[in-house]
């Protein structure tokens, strides 16, 4: 190919690429949002498995060997896995930031999540291969899962605002309710965190021979996890409640949050009653991001395109002060 042809080239590829929110777009934000949550259930899986050292090193499996090796059986399998699927969420998240790229000033803040978990992904892999080589810190593999589930809701906003006009937006609910919404917004994170350390001192290390926890007492902090849980459930019912009293937008994803708070709690109990069984502690854990996911529509759905809804969210605001 010759230089003068390559800017026509160029120029072709770009003109290829969405001038707005298409197909192409829609369908590759949602292949990225389930790859998101998929490799929390795989990490999980690496976690619950005992294969967190499956692949002894980083960012080889081995110091001989980039993949596993039959040796290594199906620990090698599992951990070599979920590094391969890895590959594949970057992948789908390139693909996303490059659709965003015609739309990057028109959409800026969709194109900024988009690289933002791109970013994230690849500072995922250099954290993973941190856990790894630090012998499954408890503390550092329990920041890489809450920062997996940081990045599903910045896809889960992405999808948010893929559906809703470009443009400046408004607050569509009273003020006091947006307020309780980011409150309960804040007990959310505080769960996830607890569960987090709850996980730490359990029995699921990471590795069936390397044995790390993270010293607390696990029995003492299924307690302290609890507290926030059933906080956020009651918080979460009287959004429900006040959002279809009030007839507010936001109350069938409100009402999806709550939906999968109450599996998450069922699942909760169940599994401190009966041992931890590791299928629960993954449902567990794919069960919180999905929750967290939730409230970024929840938060996001505070607000509502200026132009289209200016009237609707002054009556609507009226309404919930009378």
């Amino acid at each position: 190919m010759s230089t003068a042809s390559s800017p026509r080239v160029l120029r072709r590829v770009v003109d290829w690429l969405p001038a707005t929110i298409d197909r192409r777009v829609r369908v590759l934000a949602w292949l990225s949002f389930v790859a998101e949550v998929l490799i929390i259930g795989t990490g999980g899986a690496v976690r619950l498995t005992g294969s967190g050292l499956g692949c002894p090193t980083w960012p080889r499996c081995t110091a001989d060997s980039l993949v596993n090796t039959p040796e290594m059986g199906i620990h090698g399998i599992i951990e070599f896995g979920n590094r391969t699927l890895t590959g594949l969420v970057g992948i789908l998240a390139l693909a996303v930031l490059v659709l965003m790229w015609r739309m990057r000033h028109e959409r800026r803040v969709m194109f900024v999540l988009a690289a933002v978990v791109l970013g994230g992904i690849v500072a995922q892999a250099v954290v993973g291969g941190i856990t790894v080589l630090t012998g499954l810190n408890p503390f550092i593999v329990g920041f890489h899962y809450i920062a997996s589930v940081a990045l599903v809701t910045v896809c889960a906003a992405f999808l948010t605002l893929m559906y809703l006009p470009a443009g400046p937006r408004e607050r569509v609910v009273p003020a006091w309710f947006a307020g309780l919404v980011h409150a309960t917004t804040g007990v959310l994170a505080l769960t996830v965190v607890f569960g987090v350390l709850t996980t730490g001192a359990g029995p699921h290390s990471g590795d069936a021979a390397a044995v790390q926890r993270n010293g607390f007492d696990a029995e003492v902090l299924e307690h302290v996890h609890s507290w926030p849980g059933y906080a956020l459930f009651a918080l979460t019912l009287v959004i429900v409640v006040l959002a279809w009293r009030l007839q507010l937008p936001v109350r069938r994803w409100a009402t999806a949050l709550l939906a999968v708070e109450v599996v998450q709690i069922a699942v909760g109990l169940y599994q401190a009653r009966n041992g931890l069984p590791e299928l629960a502690v993954g449902v567990h854990m794919v069960l919180a991001a999905l929750a967290a996911a939730a409230m970024t529509v929840v938060v996001l759905r505070l607000k509502a395109p200026a132009a289209a809804t200016r009237t609707d969210a002054r009556d609507t605001v009226a309404a919930a002060r009378r």
